[in-house]
């Protein structure tokens, strides 16, 4: 399957991290929902205790939207010329302050990304974690959701214009989940890990204080989905020099 317009896709991935460094910081009401929720974590389906229970606060909070907040959304596009690709362009935003990061990225899907019979959103899972993980820390920090992200009730052949590199490479099996860097390394395309991993980025962001290394990371794997949805639809991957990123970090 090739893909009619490479210019009309935004890709992206975010970064999320618990809202708090410590399950100590939440207050009581929190405490007793996060303490009902830790049953999931919990091989004989209790609920977890003492350190077990500040462990999984650290290191699962993080993928729910309840209990998580947005630190990082990297966003690309492809540049073309004669109908060819001659760029991809990186952009992240990012930052402590999730209501200005996700004011940011809204105004970027409403002024160019805003019709759903036109453009399309594209990612790796992005239909069970970034999209409504994004919906639903917008509809709290109260930003009205942008119309490619009111998903909310849809039917399947409403939403074409998500692009999910998982769900594509399933082929209608549901009985498995392929990580992106299982499916890159499958695909020969280079790996998007490095020094860190996603169970990680809770505590770089708190422990480490390194939200620059966040960016990378989220960066990286941008780019990765990118070369992946290239692949599965026919297109020779983007050359390294033809990649650059507009944000700007430390070096």
């Amino acid at each position: 399957m090739k893909l009619k317009n490479l210019k009309n896709i935004l890709f992206l991935d975010v970064e999320t991290v618990s809202k708090f460094p410590s399950f100590s910081d939440l207050n009581d009401r929190e405490k007793a929902l996060w303490q009902k929720k830790s049953k999931m974590f919990s091989g004989n389906r209790k609920p977890l205790e003492g350190m077990e229970l500040e462990d999984s606060y650290l290191g699962k909070a993080g993928i729910f939207a309840e209990f998580a907040k947005v630190v990082c959304i990297t966003v690309a596009y492809i540049q073309t010329k004669n109908k060819a690709i001659s760029k991809l362009k990186v952009k992240s935003f990012y930052g402590g302050d999730e209501h200005k990061v996700l004011n940011e990225f809204t105004s970027l899907i409403n002024n160019f990304y805003a019709d759903p019979k036109k453009h399309f959103l594209a990612g790796h899972n992005i239909k069970e974690f970034d999209i409504p993980f994004l919906a639903r820390r917008m509809i709290i920090n109260r930003i009205e959701l942008p119309r490619l992200f009111d998903v909310s009730g849809k039917k399947p052949w409403h939403l074409d214009y998500l692009l999910d590199t998982l769900e594509m490479w399933r082929f209608g099996d549901y009985k498995n989940y392929t990580s992106l860097d299982l499916l890159a390394a499958a695909l020969d395309i280079p790996s998007p890990k490095s020094d860190m991993d996603g169970s990680q980025v809770s505590h770089v962001y708190y422990a480490e204080n390194d939200l620059d290394k966040i960016v990378r990371y989220c960066e990286r794997d941008v780019i990765t989905t990118v070369q992946v949805l290239l692949r599965l639809t026919a297109y020779e991957i983007i050359e390294e020099e033809q990649i650059e990123s507009l944000t700007k970090l430390k070096e």
